[in-house]
Parts: structure tokens; sequence; C-alpha cells
């Protein structure tokens, strides 16, 4: 059975020539992380309260999940619940923790028969014992997946994930297991919460707000960037589309020179 048919048997003959197109044109992000924003925007245009634009959501997640599955996305992180979210107010914390509870309970199956293997990164001991086991449950049912690693962000910021990072290797320096001298950028990634997983190639931020909210700060130093005026509810596969083809479109240097481009020689010589 192919991806098309195990993600869903609804997938139309136009969407997948699209994908068949975009794997032709170049190379797929291999990992796409996304800054889903504009749910409660997106419910008040619609003279709706906020939690149902973050249920709208859930809608836009299950299609991103899929699409980037079928087209060969081999890791999706989605920025579900950033540590400063706990700062909302008290009742939309909770629907948010319920919606999650209820998403985990209702898509795994679903992502393991897809063998999608489900991760997270985060401080997940704040959340609620009940989202806490429903996530762990889902995380153990999946973990065998290999098709593509659907991580969520829950409880998550940047500057954590670095802090946290920073005293890990403080420790093992205290421990004598580690040389402060011998610390670069591998040995930073590596105690990161995403060290199993690439650097994104890509991150997605809806909603057009021009900032990264803290979200993977270490990991985006070179991740191309997409930002569209969308709300997350109203965002589908094919503008992910147009953000991969965006993406095929640009040119990685990585702050080096391009192959092709020769460095002249100096017409009068150093003396």
């Amino acid at each position: 059975m192919n991806n098309e048919d195990r993600t869903s048997q609804q997938q139309s003959p136009q969407d997948k020539e699209r994908q068949d197109i975009l794997r032709s044109r170049g190379e797929i992000p291999r990992h796409i992380a996304v800054i889903m924003d504009g749910n409660g925007r997106w419910a008040k245009s619609r003279g709706s309260v906020r939690i149902a634009g973050h249920k709208a959501g859930v809608d836009s997640v299950k299609d991103i999940t899929e699409a980037s599955a079928q087209i060969g996305v081999q890791h999706l992180t989605l920025y579900a619940f950033s540590m400063e979210n706990w700062g909302r107010p008290k009742g939309e914390i909770s629907a948010l923790m319920k919606l999650l509870v209820q998403s985990l309970r209702s898509e795994t199956r679903k992502l393991h028969e897809n063998d999608i293997r489900l991760s997270s990164i985060g401080d997940i001991d704040r959340l609620p014992p009940t989202c806490r086991r429903e996530l762990v449950e889902a995380i153990e049912l999946t973990s065998d997946n290999k098709r593509m690693d659907l991580c969520l962000a829950l409880s998550y910021s940047g500057r954590w994930d670095i802090c946290q990072a920073v005293n890990r290797i403080s420790q093992k320096v205290k421990d004598g297991l580690l040389c402060p001298e011998d610390i670069n950028n591998e040995t930073i990634s590596e105690h990161l919460a995403t060290a199993d997983i690439p650097d994104p190639d890509l991150i997605v931020r809806t909603s057009g707000e021009f900032r990264l909210s803290n979200f993977l700060l270490w990991q985006s130093a070179y991740s191309e960037l997409y930002v569209t005026n969308t709300y997350w509810p109203d965002f589908r596969r094919e503008e992910l589309y147009e953000a991969i083809e965006s993406y095929q479109n640009r040119e990685r240097r990585f702050g080096k020179v391009h192959s092709h481009l020769e460095l002249e020689e100096p017409s009068v010589a150093m003396r």
C-alpha cells in the first residue's frame, strides 16, 4: 500500500498530481516546523469565542499532518502551546487542555495505522495529569513507527530549551564528564530537547506575524522562514504546498559561497 493510500482513501487525483510535481521540481524539506498562530483572531473575525478557533485549528493539524506524510516530510514540529501561554486566562487554558486530550484520544490510532510516530518537546511535567497520561500513552503506542515524526511542542520555549541544555552540560562539567574547552555547537545541540531530530529546514508562521515567538531559537539559525497572513484554522495543504515551493526556490548557502561561484584571484599579490 502506498503512502497516499495509507493516509487518506479520499485523496483527490489533483492533490496527488500536485504532490508529484513538488517532488519532481526540487527537494522536499526534511523537517518543517510550524508556528500555528491566529486561532483567536480567526474566531473573533467570526464573532465567536477563542476556543472555537482552537477547535477549528485541530482540522488544520490533521490536514497538514496528512499532507506532510504523503509528500515525504520526515519531521513535522507543531508549536501547540508555548511556555508563555500559561499566562492566558485559566478558562482558556483548561479548554485547551481538554481539547488536547480529546485530540489525542481520537487521532492516536490513525497516526499509528499510518506509521506516524508522535513525540513531544517542552516542560511536559506542567501539563495536567490527564493530558500527560494521554500524551505518554500515544507516544508509547507509536514509538516504533518510521514514516514521519510528528512532534508537538507543548509548554515549550526556546529559551527554556537552551537553559535546560546549559544546565545538563554544566552538570557534566561539574561531574568531570566534560571539559569546558570541549563545549561547541554540537555539544549544545546534543543537549537540546530536539537532539534526536535535525534542525528545521523550513519554519512556517501563520497569521502574518514576523517573529519566532521563542520557538526553536537555537535550531532555527539557518532555517528558511515562510510567513503567511492566513490564520491557522484556514491554513490547509494547498498553502503548505506554496510554502514548500517557496522553499524550493531559495538558495541555501548557510553563510558560504554557492559552489558555482568562484572566488576571483586578487589582481595584485599581497606583499
